[in-house]
């Protein structure tokens, strides 16, 4: 190797260290501006936009170690709480832990259990509960889609939380969530699907099986003669309603117009105010049949699919659809076939 080229090694390496220095300083200053915006923005839009950029960035440099910063998963966490507190909700306490994680409890169950956000490579991320970690909804912020998952509600509120709490803290529980979910759709324009968190009384809860046993209704039937309820056949014999109390009408139906027969739940309340979720939680009766049967009863969670922005053309709505398993699939493809 000749002299020259053993001085330029070294020039090099310092020109290269000096460029490092200079993209860590220009990406430094980015990520404190994105910080202070979701720090202290009140505009909605600004703490969506700040916590997109923050999850993307990437502080790796190969000279330079950058100081402590939070990790994408966080930012997810700091925009739920900002969004929220923006709207005056604080029931949802966000902390920083011993490892600089964020965490969040939720009043008035803050003494038992702890939540975060866990990111997919799908670009999803899912506010999931540290016990079992089950997720209990998916947040997409740049296809702007939330969505609940029907099956972590059930295994985490109704059968667990429910042995160390009463409903009422229960649905208190539940109540940013879905207020986090509303302000969402709100503020920001997300597609948002509440799952059995709904109120509507149009909604219908499909259940996870394309069919139904008959005797599983009969176990209800059975079970309505130590209480005060009536169950009684739909008008059509295509199901049967529950009759509670306070208005309240819970039924486990199919629509007879409908070739395919998909078994439902409906719950019907004068105010609109009652999901299927607060059935589980505040009916013992219900409670107790659906989890004995869930095998046969259990909601199915549907998935929003969403187009990307630089995708869509005419259809500018995500759509809410179910992917059946194999044989329900092959089965509705010959069904397909025979129509045509």
């Amino acid at each position: 190797m000749n002299n020259n080229k053993m001085i330029s090694l070294p020039q090099a390496r310092l020109t290269a260290l000096s460029a490092s220095f200079k993209d860590v300083l220009k990406l430094g200053r980015h990520y404190v501006e994105l910080l202070d915006q979701l720090a202290e923005t009140e505009d909605a839009q600004e703490m969506l936009a700040a916590t997109t950029q923050l999850a993307e960035l990437d502080l790796q440099n190969a000279f330079v170690d950058f100081p402590q910063h939070y990790q994408a998963a966080d930012y997810y966490l700091i925009f739920m709480g900002r969004l929220l507190e923006k709207h005056g909700i604080d029931a949802i306490q966000i902390s920083e832990n011993s490892r600089h994680q964020f965490i969040a409890r939720i009043e008035p169950i803050a003494d038992s259990d702890s939540f975060k956000f866990q990111l997919g490579e799908d670009g999803e991320a899912a506010f999931t509960e540290q016990g079992e970690q089950e997720p209990l909804f998916y947040l997409d912020l740049a296809n702007r889609f939330f969505q609940f998952n029907n099956q972590a509600l059930v295994n985490y509120f109704i059968v667990r939380a429910l042995k160390k709490h009463t409903d009422l803290e229960l649905r208190d529980a539940v109540k940013p969530l879905i207020a986090f979910a509303q302000e969402l759709a709100t503020d920001l324009d997300f597609t948002i699907n509440l799952g059995i968190l709904n109120t509507d009384n149009a909604e219908r809860f499909a259940l996870a099986r394309p069919d139904l046993d008959l005797t599983v209704i009969d176990r209800l039937f059975v079970a309505t003669a130590e209480n005060d309820y009536m169950l009684m056949n739909l008008p059509r014999n295509n199901g049967a309603e529950l009759v509670l109390d306070q208005g309240i009408k819970l039924d486990i139906a199919f629509d007879p117009d409908d070739y395919s027969q998909q078994w439902f739940f409906a719950v019907k309340d004068p105010d609109s105010r009652v999901s299927f979720f607060d059935t589980l939680l505040h009916y013992n009766l219900i409670r107790q049949w659906y989890l004995n049967n869930r095998a046969e009863l259990a909601v199915r969670s549907d998935k929003l699919v969403v187009t990307p922005a630089d995708e869509k053309e005419s259809f500018e709505q995500p759509t809410e659809v179910f992917q059946p398993d194999s044989e329900q699939a092959e089965r509705e493809e010959d069904e397909l076939g025979d129509r045509k």
